[in-house]
């Protein structure tokens, strides 16, 4: 077996010509602006990346360069400014405590990451729409929004009738705020059963099937039986020490995504798994424009 390659720059160019269709319609430009404390390194990347994706769908990107102990003023300024209509925050900006703090000055109306705690409950309530006309969405984390959308691009799909990813295994190997938690949980609110494997042990996303949101539960799965019975497997170890996954401990046609800094997988992952995402760093950016366009119809 030979798997797909799944690449994200292909399914963000769709999404960046939709956007870039809806934008047309607009009187007026949107406007991002990025916050960013280091010179380099990933986080400099990424907004390097967000700048280009925003360019190429007509988004002003205003990239702000801050001190840390200029973020929270920084914010403020954004927020109160009626023509920025999205911030990015890029991390680290003040550390792991002092970024989960900014991240809940944003207003949540300007959130295209969708990681203001605001959307965070709507999503582990799984509570979808903002109105009870189910007219307006609400906003998903961009990353893990992403990941979503290529494992459906790689063909994930369930087999109920109940859930679109109902009688679905996934083994999800982080479980930071950021990305890991927030991605189990889009899993099980559409009804696969998810594995969620971190530094500390393993936890059960029981799927939201006859309630409604998923369920958290303890469980004493280990790491290889997990990977065994797991349908896909998404990965985001951001260590070289990472006991690299291979491709005698997936289940064969397992399809496998990496999104951590650094490559979580063997090379010959490929020779088992149906389908393989080795990154995701484009349709991120697609998905957080996505969010910037549905704040602005919504706040309108």
């Amino acid at each position: 077996m030979t798997a797909t390659l799944i690449d994200p720059t292909e399914l963000a160019a769709d999404y960046r010509a939709r956007i870039r269709a809806e934008l047309d319609e607009l009187d007026h430009p949107l406007r991002i602006v990025g916050l960013l404390a280091q010179e380099s390194g990933p986080a400099a990347t990424y907004a390097r990346y967000t700048q280009l994706g925003c360019e190429s769908v007509g988004i002003e990107f205003d990239l702000r360069h801050v001190e840390s102990a200029d973020a929270e003023r920084a914010i403020g300024e954004a927020n109160a400014d009626p023509d920025v209509h999205g911030i990015f925050l890029y991390y680290p900006l003040h550390g792991p405590e002092g970024d989960r703090w900014l991240r809940e000055l944003v207003d949540p109306r300007k959130d295209v990451e969708g990681m203001h705690s605001f959307w965070s409950r709507y999503l582990y309530e799984n509570r979808r729409y903002l109105d009870e006309g189910r007219t307006t969405p609400a906003i998903l984390p961009c990353t893990p929004l992403a990941l979503l959308k290529l494992l459906l691009r790689a063909g994930l799909t369930g087999n109920g009738t109940d859930a679109p990813l109902q009688g679905l295994t996934a083994c999800v190997i982080n479980r930071s705020e950021i990305v890991g938690r927030p991605l189990s949980a889009m899993l099980a609110n559409d009804g696969a059963e998810v594995i969620s494997i971190d530094i500390d042990g393993a936890l059960l996303f029981a799927p939201a099937i006859g309630r409604q949101s998923h369920v958290i539960q303890p469980t004493s799965i280990t790491r290889q039986e997990a990977l065994a019975r797991a349908d896909v497997v998404v990965t985001g170890v951001p260590s070289r020490s990472f006991d690299l996954i291979g491709p005698d401990e997936i289940k064969p046609g397992a399809i496998c995504a990496n999104f951590a800094e650094f490559r979580n997988f063997t090379e010959d992952i490929t020779d088992t798994a149906g389908a393989f995402i080795p990154r995701v760093g484009p349709m991120t950016v697609a998905m957080a424009m996505r969010n910037a366009l549905r704040l602005h119809r919504s706040v309108q």
